[in-house]
């Protein structure tokens, strides 16, 4: 093994050794806390444009297999582990980690402390960090082309991961198909529309530049937005679309980014998180319920919403339904006049809890009644 190093925009620069794919790569830093889950990160589009750095000590011994997969490939930019395991041990295994990220070229280093990298990240928030392997750049030389690459504030990236084309999810054999609902697909992970079909939910995935036209021509019960990576800031054209149908009676659901988007379609801003919320370990209090759920993360920006009272939009008034425990962020918006609500977190928890399994239900319930009374006023 040879020597590899990560190196942070603030200068500082870890050395470790070369692990996966050999070379050099760019992103944003952010860590996770999860002990496992690592497919799912890796394969969740909205980790795109964002290097990993695994708390957890040992990685990879659960190996990789096909049905696990977020998606049809891996999106992170770099993966940063401590130590990674040198066997696998698990009879869904179909291959290796460290074979998965070379055959996608994916620079990784390992022999870091992964947690002193965190506990670093979270005294100066999240920056830009390249991994260099196999290079012969000095130290300044690695530095400049760090704070040379792409910030994650103003990127636009849900573009590079959408679907390019529509295509159906129908629920699985066995199951009363109830309703149709139309996913937006900005980075959507697989997990989504199947736990919606799994509730008789048949979902047609569009792709980001869907018009309101096309998505209206299957007759939707429901309209969700998906995850995905990027500044919200940029989604000016979704945040325009979601504002359209917020005037129609369709329910809207909207998870993680969609949740981002649906606060600014409300009015709200969104801004840059320090170092974010990822893991599968994130407290989150209901404020209806006051009960604590144990939630999945993936996120570096948030919605600025009053947490206090009702507030007002030009759409009805609405209330934050969720906040983190660990910071007093928002993390669930719902209105009263509309049938619209969202979460900033991921509810279909693959890998992870499933605490906030019953928003599905919600939707579907949410669907059920404006169902009837459109039914009603027919």
């Amino acid at each position: 093994m040879s020597n590899a190093y990560l190196v942070l925009d603030d200068g500082t620069i870890f050395q470790g050794s070369s692990w996966a794919a050999t070379g050099e790569t760019f992103g944003e830093a952010v860590f996770s806390t999860g002990m496992t889950g690592y497919q799912e990160t890796l394969t969740d589009p909205s980790y795109h444009k964002q290097i990993v750095i695994m708390t957890s000590p040992h990685i990879g011994n659960t190996g990789m297999n096909d049905f696990d997969m977020e998606s049809d490939r891996i999106w992170v930019a770099g993966f940063v582990v401590r130590n990674p395991s040198p066997r696998v041990s698990n009879w869904r295994s179909g291959y290796s980690l460290e074979d998965a990220l070379i055959k996608s070229g994916v620079v990784g280093i390992q022999g870091v402390d992964t947690r002193a990298i965190t506990r670093h990240l979270r005294d100066r928030g999240a920056m830009r960090v390249g991994i260099f392997s196999g290079t012969e750049l000095s130290r300044d030389e690695m530095v400049i082309k760090v704070r040379g690459s792409e910030q994650m504030s103003g990127a636009f990236l849900a573009k590079d991961v959408t679907t390019p084309k529509k295509y159906v999810v129908g629920v699985p054999k066995g199951v009363e198909k109830k309703f149709i609902v139309a996913a937006l697909d900005l980075g959507i992970k697989r997990a989504t529309p199947r736990s919606m079909a799994q509730r008789g939910i048949e979902v047609h995935v569009f792709p980001i530049d869907a018009t309101s036209d096309e998505i209206m021509s299957i007759n939707p019960d429901g309209l969700f937005i998906s995850n995905g990576p990027g500044d919200p800031a940029t989604m000016t054209a979704t945040v325009a679309l979601v504002r359209e149908f917020l005037t129609k009676s369709i329910p809207i659901f909207g998870i993680c980014f969609g949740h981002q988007i649906l606060g600014r379609a409300l009015g709200f801003n969104t801004y840059k998180l320090p170092f974010g919320h990822r893991g599968i370990n994130q407290p989150v209090k209901n404020i209806k319920t006051s009960k604590v759920e144990i939630t999945a993360h993936n996120h570096g920006f948030a919605v600025a919403a009053p947490i206090e009272g009702n507030f007002a939009t030009v759409f009805g008034s609405g209330f934050v339904s969720h906040i983190c425990l660990n910071d007093g962020v928002v993390e669930g918006l719902e209105l009263l006049e509309r049938p619209a609500f969202s979460v900033q977190y991921h509810p279909e928890a693959a890998a992870g809890p499933h605490d906030a399994q019953y928003l599905f239900d919600h939707f579907a319930e949410m669907m059920a009644k404006s169902s009837a009374s459109r039914g009603a006023h027919a």
